[in-house]
């Protein structure tokens, strides 16, 4: 049984992003549900310790109860037993953003990686990320620094995610239109969530702006509280 996904634009731990992360954390399993976050993404620039308090305090301004910051933050890290152990325990995964390139490099092959989809596929984890933490659960993203695609870790095949849609995001669509003709690109506006919590899987939008799906480069546009059951596929 497949576990929830929760995908975010960008501009996490403020404002609206409190919409689709209370939903996450009731589809989790509640308040006492335990939450372990991924720094991974911010470790490039030495950031990955403040951003992990900074998603703590969040989570625990919600009334999560439980929350591991792990030190996951490069290979060797990646495939510590130990840190895969609590990722399966968990019962919501939660990647920050950062360097996307970084993020799903280190994961992929790994123990904790593995572990992470262990938990969502037979445990029914919900796993989710903002910016750099939800582009790396597709089957594609797109590595701004180098101008590529790179493979993702395909939670979602078939799809490609534009965070921070609303600001500098929607500049790669044209582009990634191109490179990625037949996968579905989802701009994500930041402070904004999408949760598939609908009947049949459908896909909700949460918080402050827009969800902007394109198939074969032409846009639809979903605003918060509206469902589409074939939003990603």
């Amino acid at each position: 049984m497949n576990g929830h996904l929760l995908l975010e634009g960008g501009a996490e731990f403020s404002g609206r992003m409190a919409d689709p992360d209370r939903r996450a954390v009731a589809l989790a399993g509640g308040r006492d549900a335990p939450l372990c976050i991924i720094p991974t993404a911010a470790a490039p620039d030495h950031n990955d310790q403040h951003a992990g308090y900074n998603g703590e305090r969040w989570f625990r301004n919600l009334g999560v109860k439980h929350i591991t910051v792990l030190p996951l933050v490069d290979v060797d890290s990646a495939n510590d037993p130990s840190l895969a152990v609590v990722i399966q325990k968990s019962q919501f995964i939660y990647l920050l953003g950062g360097f996307p390139r970084y993020l799903g490099e280190t994961l992929a092959g790994s123990l904790c990686g593995q572990a992470m989809l262990e938990a969502w596929r037979q445990a029914g984890a919900l796993v989710g990320g903002s910016s750099a933490g939800a582009m790396v659960l597709c089957e594609h993203f797109y590595d701004p620094e180098t101008g590529s695609i790179l493979q993702g870790l395909n939670y979602i095949p078939g799809a490609c995610i534009i965070p921070h849609h609303n600001t500098f995001g929607r500049r790669w669509a044209p582009r990634l239109a191109e490179l990625l003709p037949e996968d579905v690109l989802i701009g994500i506006d930041e402070q904004t969530g999408l949760l598939d919590d609908g009947p049949e899987g459908g896909w909700t939008v949460y918080g402050k702006g827009v969800v902007t799906l394109y198939r074969k480069g032409v846009p639809a546009v979903f605003h918060p509280g509206e469902l589409n059951h074939a939003l990603v596929v």
